[in-house]
C-alpha cells in the first residue's frame, strides 16, 4: 500500500513538473476507446475516491496522460492551500482536480485553450470529491475548501479563478 501511494505521489509530482503532453512524443494521439475508458475511470473516481479497487484505474489514467500527446492538462496553484501529503486527503483532492480538468478537456476539445474553464472544471471536481469525503469524515473540514464551496454556491468561484490567473498562479 505504501509503495502504491508513493508511486502515485511520484507520478503526480512528475505531472506537476512539466506539461503532460511533453511526455507523449513516442506514441500517437489518444483513441476514442481510450478517451471513453478515461472518462469512465474518472467517473468512478469522482463517485468514490477512496475505493481501493480504483487504484489500477488511477494508475492507468495517470500513465495514459503522460503517454498521450493530444491532451494537455495544465497546472494551476488554485488549490495551493491543500494540506500536503495524506493529511486530510490532500492528494485525493488534487487528483480530483486533475482528473476533472482531464474530463473537461476530453468532453470539450474546442475549449482546449480556455484555461479559465479548464481550471474551473478542476476546482469544481475537487470540491465535489471534498464533499464526498466529508460524508465519511465530517470532522475533516478544511476552511480553505469550505470558502471555495461558499464562493461556488454564491456564483463567485469564476471570479476567484480569474483573480488567480491574473496573479500568475497558473502555467500557460
Amino acid at each position: 500500500m505504501f509503495l502504491r501511494n508513493l508511486s502515485a505521489a511520484l507520478l503526480g509530482c512528475a505531472l506537476l513538473a512539466a506539461p503532460v503532453s511533453a511526455f507523449g512524443a513516442g506514441r500517437g494521439p489518444s483513441t476514442p476507446e481510450e478517451r471513453k475508458q478515461a472518462l469512465d475511470y474518472i467517473q468512478h473516481y469522482m463517485a468514490d475516491p477512496l475505493d481501493q479497487r480504483d487504484n489500477q484505474e488511477k494508475a492507468w489514467l495517470m500513465q495514459w496522460l503522460v503517454d498521450i500527446p493530444d491532451v494537455e492538462v495544465h497546472v494551476c496553484s488554485i488549490l495551493d492551500k491543500l494540506p500536503k501529503g495524506d493529511k486530510k486527503d490532500g492528494f485525493t483532492i488534487f487528483l480530483a482536480e486533475m482528473f476533472s480538468q482531464t474530463a473537461f478537456l476530453l468532453q470539450n476539445p474546442d475549449k482546449k485553450d480556455d484555461r479559465q474553464a479548464e481550471f474551473l472544471a478542476g476546482v469544481e471536481g475537487a470540491l465535489r470529491v471534498y464533499e464526498v469525503l466529508l460524508k465519511s469524515n465530517p470532522k475533516d473540514r478544511q476552511p480553505f475548501l469550505d470558502d471555495l464551496i461558499q464562493r461556488r454556491d454564491a456564483g463567485t468561484l469564476v471570479q476567484f479563478i480569474q483573480e488567480r490567473l491574473t496573479a500568475g498562479a497558473c502555467h500557460k
